[in-house]
């Protein structure tokens, strides 16, 4: 809940520091006393969206703090989290606005964006008056509302499970269904080509080995003579007659030279040694070199369709196996696809049917919520002196989504038989007030640390039905929650727990708003006041005493 706000330069506040606490606290005072100024600097700290020029006339910026008190299971706690801020028991925003319109948001100290400030705002604060957009008159909650309130969580967690199946399969279903469809408008192609592939049977680094043979077959009449040369060179009658015959001259003369021969013998035998893996090499170019003409012919014929299919596919020569395979696949995704399709749209129409089932429990849940809640409100506006009105919840049908197939809106008629519609046209500005009340009321089971404002939700009221939104207001803020209340109503603001007036003074020709904790004595003046005017009688006291007993 809140617990404390601090306001600097802003508008006509120079400086503000107020300490709120749980219960009913209730805000008066003369009509532009700066009552609205304070929910301004509220909704400042707290990101919502409203006027730029905040800054008080002659500072350079305006500031406000906000300290929240945090539960161990505030809501509040995940949005830290997530923004990888400190959780901490207090929550201390604070956000800054220039002159020049800048504007800078802290949230313990940790530098944020406003959205982050407007996350944090969802869970802490709940506005509502008479052009309340954010809560009860915007149809498009009234739907979780009333989940909320008939305590739906465990269906909705149902249903969405089914939904996102349902999804999952439709989605699954759809994109077989598709690739089927592409595939058999190529059907005719991909046999042909498949079939083509399959005859010329192309084998992965065939190319490159195919050109390499085929050049060296090209090149084998011009380098085979002199492959010859070098082989009869080497033989008997080359290199190899002279090595053999110089061995044997050495051979000869080894006695008379008396060891001296030795060493140039070695040396010749390891000649011979290199020689013969020479002549070897020599033989083996002999044998690659020697082939016949109609090789040379296949080859070519071989090499030619592998680039030409490879040209025709805009691939490389050595994509042609994964091609084939590739086409392959297809084929069997043809001839098996419509068992696939069928498995699909059979596992799609389970999940379609647990799906229906499940917005249908829900959809069965709502209406016997929506029964409840009309009843429940309709007890709340007797007191509220709006016995004759009719509020009902309406539930149509919507198209099926994560939250059902259920619109959901809450509907007023002031008289009976008079036609209903949604509350902020059908109701006048005190009968929209007391709806409101009236509505939140009964919806508001678990605050989960929310700190409700009414702004001036009682105008247009007084006597009883005043007394009886003061008394509902109070009933609200029992026990540990809070609500804070702008009120002009003498009954509204003798039931709070805490009372503040807010005034204007005049100080160095500047006009300044100032806000006043009252002690009891104070309650009973300010009070008098808001019974007969700025003359307060003692009439007014005894009026404002009664009050308060």
């Amino acid at each position: 809940m809140l617990r404390g706000l601090e306001i600097r330069d802003i508008l006509i506040i120079d400086r503000l520091d107020l300490d709120f606490r749980p219960g009913l606290n209730v805000l008066t005072g003369e009509t532009g006393a700066g009552k609205s100024i304070l929910l301004d600097s509220l909704g400042f700290v707290l990101g919502w969206r409203g006027r730029a020029d905040l800054v008080r006339q002659g500072a350079a910026q305006g500031e406000v703090t906000a300290l929240f008190e945090l539960g161990p299971e505030h809501p509040a706690r995940a949005i830290l989290a997530e923004a990888g801020i400190p959780d901490e028991d207090e929550l201390i925003l604070r956000r800054v606005n220039t002159t020049e319109g800048r504007k800078t948001a802290w949230v313990n100290d940790r530098r944020v964006s406003g959205e982050v400030l407007r996350q944090l705002s969802s869970v802490l604060v709940e506005l509502h008056g008479q052009h309340d957009d954010r809560g009860l008159l915007d149809a498009r909650g009234h739907r979780a509302l009333l989940d909320e309130y008939g305590q739906h969580g465990d269906l909705l967690d149902d249903l969405a499970e089914a939904w996102t199946e349902w999804r999952a399969t439709r989605k699954a279903r759809e994109r077989a269904a598709d690739s089927l469809e592409k595939a058999r408008a190529e059907e005719e192609f991909l046999r042909h080509a498949a079939e083509e592939l399959l005859k010329l049977d192309p084998q992965p680094g065939e190319e490159p080995e195919l050109d390499t043979r085929r050049r060296l077959m090209q090149s084998a009449e011009r380098v085979l003579g002199d492959v010859r040369s070098a082989q009869e060179a080497m033989g008997g009658d080359g290199a190899e007659g002279a090595l053999a015959q110089a061995a044997r001259w050495l051979e000869g003369a080894g006695g008379a030279l008396e060891g001296l021969a030795e060493e140039p013998l070695a040396a010749l035998d390891r000649a011979m040694a290199e020689l013969a893996e020479a002549q070897a090499g020599v033989e083996a170019c002999l044998h690659a070199l020697t082939f016949d003409p109609l090789e040379l012919e296949a080859v070519e014929e071989r090499l030619f369709a592998l680039r030409a299919l490879a040209r025709k596919h805009a691939v490389v020569p050595d994509d042609l196996p994964g091609l084939a395979a590739d086409f392959q696949a297809r084929i069997e995704a043809i001839d098996g696809g419509a068992g696939s399709l069928a498995a699909l749209e059979k596992a799609e129409a389970g999940a379609g049917e647990r799906y229906l089932a499940a917005a249908g429990h829900l959809s069965a849940a709502r209406r016997q919520a929506a029964a409840r809640l009309d009843k429940a409100v309709m007890a709340e506006l007797a007191p509220l002196k709006m016995e004759r009105a009719v509020f009902a919840t309406e539930i149509a049908a919507a198209p099926p989504g994560p939250d059902g197939q259920d619109s959901v809106a809450f509907r007023v008629a002031t008289n009976p038989g008079a036609p209903s519609g949604p509350l902020e046209k059908i109701a006048s500005g005190g009968e929209l007030s007391r709806f409101l009340l009236a509505l939140k009321v009964c919806l508001t089971t678990d605050s989960h640390g929310l700190t409700l404002i009414f702004d001036e939700i009682d105008r247009g009221v007084g006597g009883a039905t005043a007394d009886a939104v003061g008394r509902r207001l109070a009933a609200l803020a029992g026990g540990s929650a809070q609500v804070l209340v702008v009120t002009h109503s003498p009954q509204v603001a003798a039931l709070g727990s805490h009372h503040w007036r807010v005034e204007k003074r005049v100080e160095n020709d500047m006009t300044l708003s100032t806000v006043t904790s009252l002690v009891p004595e104070a309650r009973v003046d300010e009070i008098a006041r808001m019974i007969s005017g700025d003359t307060i009688t003692e009439e007014a006291r005894q009026a404002a005493r009664a009050l308060l007993r």
